[in-house]
């Protein structure tokens, strides 16, 4: 140990050769650098999830992978040991943040299947919410980092003793660390880097979000997603040229005697889980839904999420974006719209009203009055109420509405919320009986199931409810998000369901729910419209298009007649990039249908900060 504190001599006593000095900074700086590239690794170690760890190996097979996720944990480390001047505070300086995002990106990969964006940081308080629903304990891989992380320190602090010199002398190098992580904005950042240069598909697939995320490690992934959080003008735009793209169409209002009533209801991790491949369902479960589906306009919806993300479907719809931005300002969307054609726009969600900011985004988003549980459900349930108060509360909204004023309403569901207990039955089986191999997954499927068909049954009777009435309304019924079915998606691996997304099929298992647009008598009578048979298949941006289409309303607004032609040309448009285009999916549209793009890009942008 004496020889390590004799580190310190050099700083007191001139007599000490520069050889020595220039051996205590290699030292020193070494175990700096060395410390930060440790907790690079453990970073990598955390970030490919429950995905193949050859996923893991891979990111050292590319090295520029691995270099890239390292780096920025170096410069951390080497600015906070300027700093500070202790190698010990600088290790835990870098390492603290770096790992506590990769924790927090390792969890919500295993239990949502969703990596942590720059854009979540927004988010903190909700993800703190809902992980309480979650199994968020030390595991083995976890229990290696904080031993590692630990030891470091430990060795840092008894071992790594010198200090580079005074504060006025470590400034300007912590000054000069920071001018070197300046040029590496545009590495980061770089399209042709992340998509070209880093691929990394031998274990994972291209087309998964997700997976592309995770195969570039997290460090460097959710440094390239920063952006994203402050979305750059699409290119070639101005806002001259924006409204060139919009003039260019003749916005169509609603006609009068067609302006019937429209109830939308987004329906929490609800899908139909027999269209996937899963067997052994009980015919009950959904009998009443599929029932609902014969009277309805039905189709599939692929969504740009996985077992979670429930605000990505819910604001493509009410927005039309294919892209959407933060919100924090009014913003274009198809509420604005209705209210522009008389409409009162009103709707409900019995959680709380800070979750993903819908108490400040709904009122952005043209919403007269919007109920949560803080102002609504708390009183009507005492406690986040479930379909069996929402629906009929739905009903209850519609029939209290002034019927002079036509209505539109949106609400978004709970029940059918992950995760579903794994270890026991919460109301009795009989929901699944197909072969299994871990228990677990016969009680996840049989929870959930019991939460589809109670779904589907409240469902039902708020039709049953509008039949009644003599005013024409439509139901615009969809799910949001496949549903969480096991940590690691252990239940879909254990049944062999198809989740491949580099095939079409597994793509639309992975991605896709159902959608149904029902009308009463009313409004089908007024519209001229039977409301059944097969709808086409679309991304939730282009929901409302179908639901103007069905109703024979024309093409609506300038910007609604634009989205319209996308999807003519490409109805499934992720942010992931990739599209649906003549039934085939790919990652490079045709020229027309970029062209397209282009345009309903530009106008994206311009709405979302111009929403007259």
């Amino acid at each position: 140990m004496e020889r390590f504190r004799a580190c310190y001599l050099f700083q007191k006593n001139p007599a000490v050769s520069g050889r020595k000095r220039v051996l205590y900074w290699l030292w020193n700086w070494s175990w700096v650098i060395a410390s930060a590239a440790g907790t690079g690794i453990l970073s990598l170690f955390l970030a490919f999830g429950h995905y193949n760890w050859n996923v893991f190996l891979g990111y050292f097979r590319h090295p520029l992978i691995c270099f890239l996720n390292l780096l920025p944990v170096a410069l951390l480390a080497a600015f906070f040991y300027c700093l500070t001047g202790r190698a010990w505070i600088a290790f835990l300086a870098a390492s603290a943040p770096v790992m506590a995002a990769s924790v927090g990106n390792y969890f919500k990969i295993l239990c949502r299947d969703d990596p942590f964006l720059f854009l979540d940081l927004a988010d903190v308080g909700t993800a703190l919410q809902i992980s309480e629903r979650y199994d968020i304990s030390l595991d083995q891989r976890l229990t290696v980092c904080l031993l590692c992380l630990t030891a470091g320190t430990i060795f840092l602090f008894f071992c790594v003793r010198g200090v580079p010199g005074h504060l006025s002398r470590r400034l300007p190098g912590a000054a000069a660390v920071l001018l070197c992580a300046i040029p590496l904005a545009k590495v980061y950042t770089s399209g042709d880097i992340y998509n070209n240069k880093t691929r990394n598909y031998e274990y994972a697939s291209q087309w998964s979000a997700t997976q592309v995320f995770l195969t570039k490690g997290f460090v460097y992934p959710f440094l390239h997603s920063i952006p994203e959080a402050f979305p750059e003008k699409p290119e070639g735009y101005s806002e001259k040229a924006a409204r060139e793209i919009l003039s260019a169409y003749v916005p169509e209002d609603i006609p009068a005697d067609r302006k019937v009533d429209v109830i939308g209801i987004q329906l929490e991790a609800f899908n139909d889980l027999e269209r996937i491949g899963f067997t052994g369902i009980s015919p009950e479960v959904y009998a009443q839904y599929h029932a609902l589906e014969a009277e309805s306009l039905t189709g599939n919806l692929i969504t740009n999420i996985f077992a979670g993300g429930t605000v990505q479907t819910e604001r493509a719809f009410l927005t039309g974006d294919a892209a959407l931005d933060n919100f924090r300002r009014d913003t274009g969307s198809y509420v604005w719209y209705f209210k522009e054609q008389g409409y009162t726009a009103e709707g409900c969600h019995p959680c709380y009203d800070y979750f993903y900011n819908r108490r400040n985004v709904n009122r952005y988003l043209g919403f007269d009055r919007y109920w949560f549980f803080q102002d609504r459900y708390e009183a009507l349930n005492q406690g986040l109420a479930m379909d069996n108060i929402l629906f009929p509360d739905i009903l209850d909204l519609y029939r209290s509405r002034d019927p002079s004023v036509p209505y539109f309403h949106f609400s978004v569901s709970y029940q059918g919320h992950g995760p579903y207990p794994d270890d026991a039955l919460t109301d009795g089986d009989g929901y699944w009986d197909g072969p299994y191999q871990e228990e677990s997954t016969y009680y996840i499927l049989n929870n959930y199931l019991r939460s589809v068909q109670d779904t589907a049954a409240c469902l039902a009777e708020l039709a049953d409810g509008l039949r009644q009435e003599d005013s024409p309304v439509v139901l615009v019924v969809f799910g949001d998000h496949n549903p969480w079915l096991g940590y690691g998606n252990s239940v879909y691996q254990e049944l062999g369901i198809d989740l491949d997304t580099s095939s079409k099929s597994g793509f639309y298992n992975y991605y896709g729910t159902r959608y149904l647009i029902w009308a009463n008598d009313a409004a089908r009578e007024a519209l001229g419209r039977d409301f059944t048979g097969t709808g086409p298949d679309v991304s939730p941006c282009f929901l409302m298009n179908v639901l103007f289409d069905q109703c024979g309303w024309g093409r609506g607004s300038a910007f609604m007649q634009l989205a319209g032609q996308v999807m003519d040309r490409t109805p499934v448009v992720s942010q992931s990039g990739f599209y649906l285009e003549d039934g085939q999916l790919t990652d490079t549209p045709s020229e027309e249908a970029q062209e397209l793009l282009s345009r309903y890009g530009i106008a994206q942008y311009y709405r979302k900060r111009n929403p007259a």
